[in-house]
């Protein structure tokens, strides 16, 4: 059975992707009046998060950050929905990357590299980074399992087309441990802005205004691994394009104070906020711990 809704579920949304992209976000603008003034969804998350993010903006202001936002994740979704079809040179054209060639350089260097990413822009089009690492050097990204087995396996296709592969967050250290010990270069992509589980939470750190707990378990692996660590610095440039600046955090995070390397990602990541709120995941209850 769950075959068969798959089947179902994938054959629909493929050949809705197969719309060319002036299509899809008409579609986008016509989702995003029932989303926001009709199904209002999670509206009073939004609010919070912004209302406290932003403790010097009025609510005028605030207000036309959370339309913004809106009408974006609608464009996030219909741009998720290309992933299923869209070209490996329509995708090259779309996500553009900046600093390359230092990564690769120092992923050859030292064996491996931890790419800090947050839910920010279209973080799903980041996998297609898995294109340009040819066959030396191994891509691969952390992920949660959905809860849907349908769309689990959706997701799954979706972020492993260009050449990534997808690892469990339950598996991260055995993956990562069975990589270095067969000297294959690799980078692997965390994105840390999620909320920990409540025994998971070891440290907390000042993000937007709050304190805010974090997940540490990208840190504890570069530290173990001594891997250089970057940055994705996600701007868009207009609809449906994206450039990812990877900005380098340490090459040596084993010398860093406990934490220090936490602190750092999220300071990066909220001053990639701060310039242009709208793109962040507002409707995650990031702060409900």
């Amino acid at each position: 059975m769950m075959l068969l809704l798959y089947g179902i579920v994938y054959g629909t949304l493929y050949g809705l992707s197969l719309l060319p992209f002036p299509v899809l976000y008409a579609l986008s603008s016509a989702l995003y009046y029932p989303l926001y003034y009709c199904v209002r969804y999670r509206r009073k998350i939004v609010r919070q998060n912004l209302l406290a993010s932003f403790p010097d903006r009025n609510l005028k202001e605030i207000i036309v950050i959370e339309k913004r936002f809106y009408a974006f994740f609608c464009d996030y979704v219909v741009e998720t929905l290309k992933l299923l079809s869209i070209s490996h040179d329509a995708m090259r054209r779309r996500m553009t990357f900046g600093g390359m060639e230092a990564m690769k350089e120092e992923i050859i260097r030292c064996g491996s590299c931890c790419l800090y990413l947050g839910h920010y822009g279209n973080w799903e089009w980041i996998s297609s980074l898995g294109m340009y690492m040819g066959g030396a050097i191994h891509a691969g990204q952390i992920y949660m399992p959905l809860q849907n087995p349908v769309f689990d396996r959706l997701f799954l296709h979706l972020r492993g087309r260009f050449h990534a592969e997808n690892i469990s967050w339950k598996n991260t250290l055995r993956r990562v441990i069975t990589l270095s010990r067969a000297n294959k270069p690799f980078i692997i992509g965390f994105i840390s802005d999620q909320t920990p589980q409540a025994h998971s939470i070891h440290h907390k750190t000042e993000f937007l205004h709050r304190q805010t707990s974090a997940i540490t378990g990208a840190e504890r692996i570069a530290r173990q691994l001594k891997s250089s660590v970057f940055y994705a610095d996600i701007t868009r440039i207009k609809r449906g394009y994206y450039h990812c600046e990877l900005i380098p955090v340490t090459a040596s995070p084993q010398d860093m104070p406990e934490f220090e390397l936490t602190d750092r990602y999220f300071r990066l990541l909220e001053a990639t906020i701060r310039r242009n709120p709208p793109l962040w995941l507002w409707s995650h209850n990031r702060w409900k711990r």
